[in-house]
């Protein structure tokens, strides 16, 4: 057999020199030595010529298909180098011959590492894809919700006409979008989850319970990944706005139960001690929805056992109202005693009374119309007191003024007896002081009038009106200073001075009597009780020591018991009649108690 390097021709010749000829001249030396006829010899030749003509046949056939085939492969190649590149998107591939020369084989060669190339960089971009579009499958699969998720990436086809760089971005983009509402919806649900915790803790209910049932797999205990899909964020919030419903719910409840603890607390005079136990409720009176997050402050117990409390407390306020008004009453009757105000009548208290018994009458409106009664009082207290301190020191002059009058007439007042100098430095201090009684007078009435104008109403000293025994004084002090002109003259004429001394006598103590039983008016609540010594002033007190003539002290009398009706008549806006309803005693008894 000849080598592969030697020509075609050469190699045909030297075949038909060495082996075909070789075996044609053996086949010959056969053949005469058989003696094989000229015709057979013919034949076979013929067959072999045949034969080996049928086998060169086929040789070439065989080279034609193989060439066919290269040719094939090559253009296979520059196709698939084409296509790939067009695929990735690629523009030229450095180590690529730009002509392709030499025998097939030499160019399949030249091509082939260029196209593994290409093929390598497809494998990678298709893992890259397949990445990329298998997380945006699952991602897309969580956001809907889809319990189960086949994330092999056998199952994940990309695109096969589009794998360029700018395609794989666009799906990175797409990707990132879908991350980024990933972590949003997840930040969502935590957000909703925080929110469900917060509240029911609030509530005093057990969150886990209720985040369970809205999906198993927003409990962290569960081991699922959580589910962000529309429908369980919808459920999420619904759940969220169930619970502040409920919350504020419960808050309204807590609230109106705090106000009527704080009613009948105030009410019933509770102390803070009681208070203390109900205070967290009373504390959320003023806050909203959105303040309270302190947990178990709006638990079902409390609310529970605040209307427990509210319960009991209704049920004592009714014993405990008689007692408060009574309180309350005492309270006013002191504030205008102390400041010689007009104080309200009893038998009046008696039918509020009767009417709270009865159950006829709102004891919170009639303890709060007695609370504004006291501030009123206590007001107008407030704006007495200036004026009674001067009236004060007015009847404590006053006094000073009948002692020494007393003092006066006493013919042994300069005997040297046991405490005669005391009286003497006495009767000195009482000078000064009563000779301060026309200034101050003049001070109290200017204060008086200015008092009036300002409150539109009389400045009345237990019952009496303070400049009317302030003008009165005024005008029996006057009557005195001229009796006393009178009898200095009447001295002058000796046969004349018995006869004023018995007028003296005899006018004084009636005067006296007479404007005691004038001054007497019904005072207090269920009975008539005499004015004491400070309310008499004017008319008692002053009679005592003034000489009068029987005119004047029948005229006195006669002021005193107009001044008497007068003040019966004022009283009689106090009064209860039967033929009225509750209503009209709440409102009578609302009014200021001026004094």
């Amino acid at each position: 057999m000849g080598s592969v390097q030697v020509p075609l021709g050469i190699r045909s010749s030297a075949l038909l020199e060495t082996s075909c000829g070789y075996l044609l001249q053996e086949l010959q030396i056969i053949w005469d030595e058989v003696g094989e006829d000229q015709f057979e010899r013919e034949k076979v030749l013929v067959d072999i010529e045949q034969e080996c003509l049928e086998v060169y046949r086929r040789k070439v056939d065989n080279a034609n298909i193989s060439r066919a085939r290269l040719h094939q492969e090559l253009a296979d190649s520059e196709a698939e180098f084409t296509h790939l590149l067009l695929l990735l998107d690629e523009r030229s591939l450095p180590g690529r011959p730009e002509k392709m020369t030499g025998t097939l084989k030499e160019q399949l060669e030249s091509i082939a590492p260029a196209l593994r190339e290409m093929r390598i960089r497809k494998e990678e971009r298709v893992k890259q894809f397949r990445a990329v579009q298998g997380q945006i499958q699952k991602i897309s699969a969580e956001i809907a919700g889809q319990s189960e998720y086949n994330d092999s990436l056998s199952n994940i086809l990309p695109n096969g006409n589009d794998l360029s760089l700018k395609k794989l971005e666009e799906f990175q983009n797409e990707l990132q979008r879908l991350q980024n509402e990933k972590i949003e919806r997840l930040q969502k649900v935590e957000n909703y989850i925080s929110m469900i915790r917060c509240l029911a803790a609030t509530l005093g209910t057990d969150s886990s319970l209720i985040i369970t049932k809205v999906h198993p797999s927003l409990n962290e205990l569960s081991g699922l990944s959580k589910n962000i899909s529309d429908s369980i964020l919808e459920k999420l919030d619904s759940t969220v706005q169930s619970l502040e419903a409920d919350k504020r719910i419960r808050l309204e409840k807590l609230q109106q139960l705090g106000k009527a603890l704080t009613n009948l607390w105030n009410l019933m005079d509770t102390s803070q001690k009681d208070r203390v136990m109900f205070s967290n409720v009373t504390a959320l009176i003023s806050l909203s929805s959105e303040d309270i997050s302190i947990p178990g402050s709006l638990t079902l117990d409390i609310i529970q056992q605040a209307g427990t409390e509210v319960r009991r407390l209704d049920q004592l306020k009714a014993s405990k109202m008689k007692e408060l008004f009574l309180r309350k009453q005492i309270e006013l009757e002191e504030i205008c005693k102390r400041s010689h105000m007009e104080i309200p009548s009893r038998p009046e208290m008696e039918n509020i009374i009767k009417l709270m018994n009865s159950g006829e009458i709102d004891h919170a409106d009639l303890l709060t119309s007695m609370d504004k009664q006291i501030s009123q009082a206590q007001e107008e207290a407030s704006s007495r007191k200036a004026i009674m301190e001067k009236v004060e020191k007015w009847i404590l002059a006053r006094d000073e003024e009948r002692w020494l009058e007393e003092y006066s007439r006493d013919d042994n007042r300069y005997s040297v007896s046991r405490g005669a100098h005391k009286n003497l430095r006495r009767a000195e201090r009482a000078r000064v002081m009563v000779n301060k009684i026309p200034a101050l007078v003049d001070m109290l009435i200017a204060k008086t009038k200015s008092w009036e104008e300002e409150r539109k109403k009389p400045f009345v000293y237990d019952e009496v009106p303070l400049l009317a025994m302030l003008e009165e004084y005024n005008f029996l002090r006057k009557e005195r200073d001229e009796e006393k002109q009178r009898q200095r003259e009447k001295k002058k004429a000796p046969n004349q001075v018995s006869v004023g001394q018995e007028n003296l006598f005899v006018l004084r103590p009636s005067t006296s009597s007479n404007r005691i039983s004038g001054g007497s008016i019904n005072g207090g609540f269920n009975k008539a009780t005499p004015l004491n010594r400070k309310s008499s002033l004017g008319i008692q007190q002053l009679g005592s020591t003034t000489i009068n003539t029987p005119q004047q002290s029948i005229s006195l009398l006669k002021e005193a018991k107009k001044e008497h009706h007068r003040k019966i008549l004022t009283h009689s806006r106090f009064a209860f009649h039967p033929g009225d309803d509750s209503a009209s005693v709440v409102s009578s008894f609302s009014g200021p108690f001026s004094p």
